[in-house]
C-alpha cells in the first residue's frame, strides 16, 4: 500500500499532550497526518502545535475552507481515524450519531478502520452510561482500546490513563496492516486469554529456577488480537515488555500463580492460548534465607516436584466451544515431539517451534508449524513474530462459527 493517510482526532483532555507524542510518531514512521481538535482540545494544546507537528494546516471548523467540504472529504480520503485522547464526550457524540463539530462530520463519512483511545477519570470511564456508548461502537465496527490504570490528573490512579503513545502507534500499524488484508476486525467480540513469558519457581529468597523466555510472541499475539478487534486478557510472567495498548495485563510471577491467573480468566473466553514457557518442575521446598556457599563441602542436592500440567487441565475443563492452543518448544524432533505433546494434552492447535542459542527466545522473529487436533498442518516460514501471530489467529478464526 501507498503513504497511509491518518485523521488524528483530539478531544478535550488533559491527555491532549500526549497527542502530540503520537502524532510525531506517525508522521516519522511515514503517515501522513491531518489533526482534527475539538474546540475543548485547543484549550490545552494550539492550532500552531499541531500545524507544526504534522506539516499541514489543522482543520477546526465546518466552516473552514467550505469550497473542499472538508466534513465530507476529510473522512473520506482517510485510511484510518484515530480519537487520541477520547473523552467521554466525545464517545458519547460519536455513539449519538451526532454531527455538531467537525471531528463528529468525519466520524460520520469515514469508511475506514476507526480507534478510539479513551482517557477520562475512573468514575466517568465506569459509569453505565459510557460503557453502553462503547458498546455501541464496537458492535458498529469501532475499535476501541481499554484505557490504561495508572496516574491521572491531580492525585487521582485508576483505569482511565491514555494509552502510551507507542502502544496505540504499534496498535494502528497491526490495525492498517489487517485493514489491507481486508480482515480487520475479524476477531470483534471474542474474548481471548494469553500467557507469556517464563515463569520463576523461588530456590530461596534471592534464586530461583526459570527459563529464558522473554514474552515476546505471547505480546505478539495479544497485539495482534486486540487489533483484529478481540478483547484480549494477557497473563504475563516476568516481563520487561511494555503494555500492550488495549490489553489488560495480569502480572504473575510463579506457575502456580499463572495457573490461576489462566484459569479465572479462562472462565468466559472463546480462546485460551498457552503461549509462556511454564517450568515443568519447582523445589520441593524453599529456603527461607539465602542458601551459602560452603568452601568445606558441596552444595546440597535441590529435590525437585512436578508442577501442574496447566495446558492439559484447561483442555480438559474447558467449556463448550472454547479453543485451547498451546505452545511446544523443542530442540530436537521438533515435529514428532509435537505431534505426540499435541495429542497427549488434548487441546485444539499446538504451535511447535525449534528454540535453541539465538533462536525463538528473546528474538524479534520466529518460525513455526501450527498443528490442528484434526490433522492439518500450517508452516509459518521465518520472519517477525507478530506474522506468526496472525497465523495462529487466523487459525483459530476458522474453528469458530
Amino acid at each position: 500500500m501507498g503513504r497511509p493517510e491518518i485523521v488524528l482526532g483530539v478531544g478535550g483532555g488533559i491527555a491532549a499532550y500526549k497527542a502530540c507524542e503520537l502524532l510525531r510518531l506517525f508522521t516519522e514512521s511515514g503517515h501522513g497526518v491531518r489533526v482534527v481538535p475539538t474546540a475543548s482540545a485547543l484549550r490545552f494544546v494550539g492550532a500552531p502545535t499541531w500545524a507544526a507537528l504534522s506539516g499541514r494546516p489543522v482543520a477546526t471548523e465546518v466552516w473552514d475552507d467550505v469550497h473542499e467540504v472538508p466534513h465530507v472529504r476529510i473522512g473520506q480520503s482517510a485510511d484510518l481515524v484515530v480519537i487520541a485522547p477520547a473523552t467521554a464526550d466525545v464517545l458519547a457524540r460519536a455513539a449519538g450519531g451526532r454531527a455538531d463539530d467537525l471531528l463528529t462530520n468525519v466520524l460520520l463519512t469515514a469508511r475506514c478502520p476507526v480507534v478510539f483511545a479513551p482517557a477520562m477519570h475512573t468514575e466517568m470511564w465506569e459509569h453505565p452510561a459510557t460503557q453502553e456508548n462503547v458498546a455501541t461502537l464496537r458492535r458498529r465496527g469501532a475499535l476501541v482500546i481499554e484505557p490504561a490504570v495508572g496516574r491521572l490528573t491531580g492525585a487521582d490512579t485508576g483505569r482511565g490513563r491514555l494509552p502510551d503513545p507507542a502502544a496505540i502507534l504499534a496498535f494502528c500499524r497491526r490495525v492498517l496492516e489487517r485493514g489491507a488484508a481486508g480482515s480487520a476486525r475479524d476477531l470483534a467480540g471474542r474474548r481471548v486469554v494469553i500467557s507469556a513469558g517464563g515463569t520463576r519457581e523461588p530456590l530461596d529468597p534471592v534464586r530461583y529456577l526459570g527459563n529464558r523466555s522473554s514474552g515476546k510472541q505471547g505480546y505478539a499475539l495479544a497485539r495482534t488480537a486486540a487489533a483484529r478487534g478481540a478483547a484480549v486478557t494477557l497473563v504475563a510472567a516476568n516481563t520487561a515488555l511494555p503494555d500492550p495498548a488495549g490489553v489488560t495485563v495480569v502480572p504473575v510471577s510463579t506457575t502456580e500463580e499463572l495457573r490461576d491467573a489462566v484459569h479465572k480468566a479462562a472462565a468466559e473466553a472463546d480462546a485460551v492460548v498457552m503461549a509462556a514457557a511454564v517450568a515443568d518442575f519447582r523445589p520441593a521446598s524453599r529456603a527461607t534465607q539465602k542458601i551459602k556457599k560452603r568452601d568445606d563441602r558441596e552444595p546440597e542436592p535441590i529435590a525437585l516436584v512436578r508442577n501442574p500440567d496447566i495446558l492439559a487441565e484447561l483442555a480438559a475443563d474447558r467449556p463448550a466451544g472454547q479453543l485451547v492452543v498451546g505452545f511446544a518448544a523443542e530442540t530436537e524432533d521438533v515435529l514428532p515431539n509435537g505431534r505426540a505433546k499435541l495429542a497427549r494434552k488434548g487441546c485444539d492447535i499446538l504451535v511447535v517451534n525449534r528454540v535453541g542459542e539465538g533462536i525463538a527466545f528473546g528474538t524479534e522473529e520466529n518460525e513455526a508449524v501450527i498443528l490442528e487436533a484434526g490433522g492439518a498442518e500450517t508452516e509459518v516460514p521465518h520472519g517477525p513474530k507478530e506474522a506468526l501471530a496472525d497465523r495462529v489467529w487466523d487459525v483459530v478464526a476458522r474453528h469458530w462459527p
